[in-house]
This record gives structure tokens, C-alpha cells and sequence, in this order.
């Protein structure tokens, strides 16, 4: 059998053929897409679950809906779905539907943005004080040479800020003004920089890191590291990478106890602790929250602010806040 005499379906008995047919139809479509470049190793173990299914209930054609249906299925004992798992298992089978549709056209293919709203964020997880202070405990921990001196000031200042970890890390010497106590952020998603004030205990714990890790920047007339090059850096001034950031994060949060095999928590969600805790301090003071969004919103550096106002349903106390204040006409949106 060929893809250009699809078996729309077949007799029980000749189940076996389709099992041999889908197989054939799999293969052709990787020989042509690895000539291409493309390696396609988990494509393979998908499509070869998905036809064998197909194949097990007697179908020979590609359907919206039978595609739909496998993509959404759950493995046994797996009572969640991820949010990725359905929208990765469907773009494997749209590349496969659109090659075979090409010598077919009974093989429907399947739209692009069917699961669009499994693209919403994941809750966040948001750390209490005492979880971040555990953190950055097991940081000075860590024996490996400079740890101790880098990770609890890079992660503490995510924790005090909210920044990305990519603006940290992009962060130049000549950008932390310490005499001020403000950051310039021109690594930003959006192109245009932000000035981003700080604590004066944030402010004191930069200094502290840049007299011990560096100490020929001592004495610069403006207490600023002196020089070109990132703030934070490996031993040898070279750019800090991102793998070994993540690397010292597993250490720390594994040494603090907060992961565990269902429970990942991510840098990340320093930033997302952050702005939730402001959003609750802000409630808990009777602030004006509608009013005080954009502010937030400009020093998150959020391009759109409704990437800010997600965050009064990220946790149940902000939601039901939230609740609470539009029940009386003083939010502006929820």
C-alpha cells in the first residue's frame, strides 16, 4: 500500500495490513524530512504511537478529530495533563497530515492553534521569605570556588527586584550606579531601558559583592564596579552562563529542600514572588492597585500590561483580594 490508495479503513482481519501500511507511511515521511536536516527522534516514538493506534481501530486516514482525540490522551496512572503534552503531540502529527494530505487529500490536517488555550501560564510558585533565606543560606554553602560570593547576591537580587535572569546576568559594571542605588536595564525584552531603583539593603549587598570578589574595583570614584564587562562574571571576568546559573540553582533549592521529583521550582518565580508580594502589600495598605499597576507594570519591564495584571490570579490570597475590591468598585480590571 502507498499513501496514493489510502484504506480509508479495513476488516478486522486485515488490521495487520494497516499496521504495515502506517509503518510504511511513517517512514517514507522521516527518509524525506531527515534529508532534509532534521533529526526527528521524538517525532518518530509519537507518530509511531499515534498510527499504531489508528491503526488498532481500524482508520486509514488522518482526521481532525481522531488526531485531536490522541493528542489529549492521557498515559495510564497520569490523571494531569501538561500543558505542553497535547499542543507537542499535535504539531508532530500536523507535519506528518500535511505530507501525507499532499498525496491524499482525505488526510485532513490539522489547524495550528486548536490548543491556544493550553498556552496559558502555570501557576507560579511563589517563596515565603523564610524559603528565599534557605536558598541563599545553601548558596554559601556550596564549596565550589566563588559560589559562595556570587549566587546568594545574583539570586537575592532577582528576589529583590524581579528581574529576569537574563537582565541580571546582562547586567554591565558601569550600569549598577551604587552611589544612586539604581540599576539601568538595557537588556531587556523590550528595547527601550528602564531604571530600576534599589532597596538601600539591595544596594549594600551589591557593594559588599563588588569589595570582596573584586577588589581592585575598590576606591572608584563613583563606588561603581570600574571597567568594562558584566557585573556578574566567572573568576576569570568571562560572561556568567546561563547553564551554570541553573546548575547552581538545582544545588541550592535540592540543599534547601524545596525540590523534590514534584516540585521544581524555578528561578524564575523569584520574579513572579516579587511582583505578587507587591501586589499584596499594595492591597493589605488599601493602595489604589489600579492606579499603581502601570507602575509596576514599567518596572517589571512589561511591554503589555496585561502581562501584569495576570499576576492578580496567580495566587488564591491575590485573587480573592482582587474579588474583594471589585466587589466595591476600586479595581480598575481584574
Amino acid at each position: 500500500m502507498n499513501a496514493a490508495s489510502t484504506p480509508v479503513s479495513a476488516s478486522a482481519g486485515a488490521v495487520g495490513d494497516l499496521h504495515v501500511w502506517w509503518s510504511e507511511q511513517v517512514a517514507d515521511y522521516l527518509r524525506l524530512r531527515r534529508s532534509l536536516g532534521f533529526k526527528l527522534a521524538w517525532d518518530e516514538h509519537l507518530l509511531g504511537r499515534f498510527t499504531t493506534d489508528l491503526a488498532e481501530r481500524d482508520i486509514g486516514v488522518i482526521t481532525v478529530a481522531d488526531a485531536v482525540a490522541w493528542a489529549q490522551v492521557l498515559p495510564d496512572g497520569e490523571t494531569h495533563r501538561p500543558l505542553t503534552r497535547a499542543p507537542v503531540r499535535l504539531t508532530a502529527i500536523r507535519g506528518f497530515a500535511t505530507y501525507l494530505h499532499s498525496l491524499d487529500p482525505a488526510h485532513q490536517i490539522p489547524p495550528r492553534d486548536l490548543f491556544r488555550g493550553y498556552k496559558q501560564r502555570p501557576t507560579p510558585y511563589i517563596y515565603t521569605d523564610d524559603q528565599i533565606q534557605a536558598v541563599l543560606h545553601a548558596c554559601v554553602q556550596m564549596r565550589r570556588y566563588g559560589r559562595r560570593d556570587l549566587y546568594p547576591v545574583l539570586f537575592g537580587l532577582i528576589a529583590a527586584t524581579g528581574l529576569r535572569l537574563g537582565e541580571a546576568l546582562g547586567l554591565d559594571a558601569d550600569e549598577a550606579d551604587l552611589d544612586h542605588g539604581t540599576l539601568t536595564i538595557t537588556r531587556g525584552k523590550s528595547r527601550d531601558p528602564r531604571l530600576v531603583p534599589l532597596h538601600p539593603t539591595t544596594t549594600a549587598a551589591l557593594r559588599d559583592y563588588v569589595e570582596r570578589v573584586a577588589p581592585s574595583r575598590r576606591g572608584s570614584p563613583t563606588s561603581r564596579p570600574a571597567g568594562l564587562g558584566r557585573f556578574f562574571t566567572l573568576p576569570d571576568g568571562a560572561p556568567l552562563p546561563q547553564f551554570h546559573v541553573h546548575h547552581a540553582w538545582r544545588e541550592a533549592t535540592t540543599r534547601a529542600g524545596l525540590r523534590t521529583p514534584n516540585c521544581w521550582p524555578r528561578i524564575h518565580d523569584l520574579r513572579h514572588t516579587f511582583a505578587v508580594n507587591t501586589l499584596l502589600g499594595w492591597y493589605r495598605d488599601g493602595s489604589d492597585v489600579a492606579a499603581m499597576m502601570p507602575v509596576l507594570s514599567t518596572y517589571l519591564g512589561h511591554t503589555k500590561p496585561d502581562n501584569t495584571y495576570w499576576y492578580l490570579t496567580a495566587t488564591p490570597e491575590l485573587l480573592g483580594l482582587a474579588a474583594q475590591r471589585l466587589a466595591v468598585g476600586q479595581v480598575g480590571r481584574p
